[in-house]
């Protein structure tokens, strides 16, 4: 009566080695959901980022990089803002240096996103040489295209 033995041992190997390929495929699944999530985070935090530090001295630059990161009715928008906008900001002589410095997912799936962003500047100007501090509430949306996340859409809030 030897047999009972190997047929637990058996039974013991399949259910631990089933546990343990469930529980792998779990943890990959959630590394992958958590790369998403910094991925998300990321395009987020650095069109923040260069939404808000411009700079007069070399504002082609400085719109170049939004529009890197832009797309859909932002990307319109901000073009069409363009010249007026760099006008504006080589008259004043305004320089604008952001700094994020929260950022959380709202939702988000495999090819959108909706991120809330608080980012905080220091604005110099013609009128406030000695710089103002300015603190903005941005709810970003973005889109996964050509495997990167752009922005299509900003809007200022609260």
């Amino acid at each position: 009566m030897r047999k009972p033995l190997p047929v637990g041992l058996a039974t013991a190997t399949v259910v631990t080695t089933a546990l343990t390929i469930w529980l792998t495929l779990g943890l990959l699944e959630q590394c992958e959901a958590d790369r998403h999530r910094q991925d998300i985070l990321a395009a987020a935090r650095q069109s923040a980022l260069n939404f808000t530090s411009l700079d007069y001295r070399h504002y082609d630059r400085d719109s170049a990089n939004v529009l890197s990161g832009a797309t859909g009715d932002f990307k319109k928008q901000f073009t069409a803002q363009t010249e007026q906008l760099t006008e504006l900001v080589r008259q004043n002589k305004s320089v604008s240096e952001g700094q994020v410095l929260e950022a959380g997912i709202v939702r988000s799936d495999a090819n959108s996103a909706r991120v809330l962003v608080v980012a905080d500047s220091k604005v110099t100007n013609t009128a406030v040489p000695q710089g103002e501090a300015r603190t903005y509430r941005l709810q970003l949306d973005l889109v996964h295209r050509d495997g990167r996340w752009l922005t299509s859409d900003v809007e200022f809030v609260g």
